[in-house]
């Protein structure tokens, strides 16, 4: 698989949703706020004053969940994806009006797992595009990708049901809402690909993977978790603490490395990284999404967590973007030994990595440290 990932010589990213906003760190070079942007962008003038208003009834919204939009370059080929969809019918929708995203050119929808902070905005996603295709006068090319349907890439184990159930509590305490349903994305005019196995999309620019493998003894996936499973025996809660079914996907940039996205993290950020390096073997530029260290429970996987990036594997990681489900402390242990290398990213921020052809033959496989 890893001879069929193509190199990009660009790649920019949006985040879409996130539960946080940051707006006044100083950001490294290719990056830029949701506020800059709007300040420039053909903002609303006071007509007292001629200054731009700071429009805060139209940026974006913080929210539980996340969602990237991936738009790779290679040669004259371009293409966009989404990774993950948020987690309701809202803020997703307020947030790609927000960032004036060109929903039409979004060809595919990559679902990391079946967990509804992620998959909560995908029909209301893919009924916004539907409006935006039928009412709008686009180009020609645009045209022609409104026309296409939109893949929806998911795993094929979709759970009846997901719930958590608290190891000091001994009960499950709630559920989580219904993910869509192969049908009803199907309804919304979406094609449905399912993959247990890891592929190339968008031309060969973005690789998702299959099952991660589980091999770091402190990573212990999402402690708690109970699936409710019906058979000729009854229905049940039953533990599900490794949520097979997530998946990390990665684009290779010329003269960088691997950029990855982990959404939420429940295999073990150790763990994805162990496995794309291996996969590729290529250093890792930047890191991005939840890293599932939040909670008390999960505060014993930080120091390890924190040692392996910053230590174990040579070269460290350029940038590491703790987001979603990252926590608190964990943000906190990262800058402290990554500095820069630790960037607050949020939502509405946007994010160019420029590939450099000459200095691609200077990066060489990292080594990790056991």
């Amino acid at each position: 698989m890893a001879d069929k990932l193509i190199r990009v010589s660009n790649l920019k990213l949006t985040f879409i949703v996130d539960n946080c906003i940051e707006w006044f760190t100083k950001m490294p070079p290719g990056f830029s706020s949701e506020l800059a942007r709007h300040l420039s962008d053909n903002p609303p003038l006071c007509e007292r004053t001629g200054v731009p208003f700071v429009d805060l009834e139209n940026y974006c919204c913080g929210a539980h969940g996340f969602s990237v939009l991936i738009e790779t370059q290679a040669g004259n080929e371009t293409h966009s994806v989404l990774f993950d969809t948020g987690p309701d019918s809202k803020s997703i929708i307020r947030n790609l009006q927000s960032m004036r995203i060109p929903i039409l050119n979004i060809e595919r929808i990559i679902l990391s797992h079946w967990h509804s902070d992620h998959s909560g905005g995908l029909l209301s996603f893919l009924k916004y595009r539907n409006e935006v295709g039928s009412t709008h006068s686009v180009s020609s090319s645009s045209q022609t990708k409104a026309s296409s349907k939109v893949v929806v890439d998911l795993h094929p184990d979709r759970p009846i049901a997901r719930g958590i159930r608290p190891l000091n509590v001994g009960k499950v305490i709630g559920r989580l809402p219904e993910d869509p349903s192969f049908s009803a994305i199907e309804a919304a005019g979406a094609v449905v690909e399912t993959h247990a196995e890891g592929h190339v999309v968008a031309g060969g620019t973005v690789y998702v993977s299959g099952e991660i493998p589980r091999v770091t003894y402190f990573e212990q996936g999402l402690l708690g978790a109970v699936r409710w499973v019906e058979g000729p025996g009854g229905a049940e809660w039953t533990p599900e603490p490794d949520i097979m079914d997530e998946r990390y996907a990665a684009i290779d940039v010329l003269g960088k490395g691997l950029v990855i996205f982990s959404a939420c993290s429940h295999a073990g950020i150790v763990n994805v990284m162990r496995d794309a390096v291996t996969v590729f073997k290529r250093p890792v530029h930047m890191i991005i999404g939840g890293l599932h260290l939040g909670g008390p429970e999960l505060q014993p996987r930080i120091a390890p967590t924190v040692n392996f990036l910053s230590d174990k594997i040579k070269p460290s990681p350029t940038y590491v973007l703790p987001m979603h489900c990252t926590g608190f402390n964990a943000k906190v242990a990262l800058e402290e030994a990554l500095g820069e290398g630790c960037v607050p990213a949020g939502v509405g921020i946007t994010v160019n990595i420029e590939g450099d052809l000459k200095d691609d033959d200077r990066l060489f496989p990292p080594t990790i440290d056991d």
